[in-house]
């Protein structure tokens, strides 16, 4: 009797730790401490409505966040609860992606979170299976994860080299403004006295590209949902591509140092010569 008890004793034991090991594998989110089953792999994957985005292994569309400007994640507390951050301890990258572009950053809270070119990727909640996409373009700031985005979305403090911080209207302020950036989030400005596809900034010797650096992307990839890609373009300066919004062609600001976040051309040499762009920018004037 004794020894059938034990016996039964343990059967129940092994079926508890089998349980919990199948209700571990089944986290879509990998429980909070790695992912598990294919989750711990990035890809491409092909999808109906939106073309190649990035997935985990699982299918799940995985996400930017337009605050996480400067490289941190800007989403904490009740945030978490619709856009569960991704981590993987040992990523594998699909084909067509290459591990340089990936990343892990200490959240606040001291957990772990997986970059993409610098931006922290998300889950959304509500994405209840493989391929939903239910997330792109929420409130204007989350967007699906793609690997060919010409651009991006950011919406950050912006402070000029001054140090101070201006409104999107160029007034000193404290507040949130959106704007463009290139693929790995470094801000990007028009030039006032430019005409519509016509840069009168840069020397034909490049001798002050130091300072304004043209945004030399040739091929326009994809675009945020908020954008219209039909309002990207390129021109060309002196024998180099340079990308252009509603005709403004598009610039760094060097002292920026190509660094996510910084947006400290927008007092250079006064407020507004040197402009963020974002939807709202009007079409530049006629040459």
């Amino acid at each position: 009797m004794k020894k059938n008890a034990i016996i039964l004793g343990l059967v129940i034991a092994i079926t508890q730790i089998i349980a919990c090991s199948k209700s571990s594998d089944n986290d879509p989110y990998g429980g909070g401490g790695g992912n598990t089953d294919n989750s711990g792999k990035i890809q491409i994957t092909a999808n109906a409505t939106f073309g190649n985005i990035l997935t985990d292994g699982n299918g799940k569309t995985l996400y930017f966040f337009a605050k996480d400007a400067n490289g941190s994640s800007a989403c904490t507390g009740g945030c978490l609860s619709a856009w569960p951050v991704y981590y993987s301890a040992s990523l594998s990258v699909g084909t067509g992606l290459n591990s340089s572009d990936f990343g892990t950053i200490t959240r606040a809270d001291g957990s772990k979170q997986t970059t993409f070119k610098g931006w922290p990727l998300y889950y959304y909640a509500v994405d209840s299976k493989a391929g939903d996409v239910k997330g792109d373009a929420a409130d204007s700031i989350w967007f699906v994860a793609r690997n060919d985005y010409a651009v991006m979305i950011a919406q950050y403090q912006l402070t000029g080299n001054d140090g101070k911080n201006y409104l999107g209207n160029y007034q000193v302020g404290d507040g949130l403004t959106k704007y463009i950036t290139d693929q790995n989030g470094v801000t990007l400005y028009s030039f006032k006295p430019d005409k519509n596809k016509l840069n009168t900034y840069t020397k034909p010797d490049f001798s002050n590209n130091g300072l304004w650096p043209i945004d030399s992307l040739a091929t326009i990839g994809s675009i945020p949902a908020i954008l219209k890609k039909a309002d990207f373009d390129t021109i060309h300066v002196y024998g180099k591509p340079q990308l252009t919004y509603k005709g403004w062609p598009l610039y760094y600001f060097g002292p920026d140092n190509n660094t996510r976040g910084n947006t400290k051309g927008v007092s250079v040499p006064t407020p507004g010569v040197w402009p963020i762009n974002n939807a709202q920018t009007s079409v530049a004037p006629a040459q």
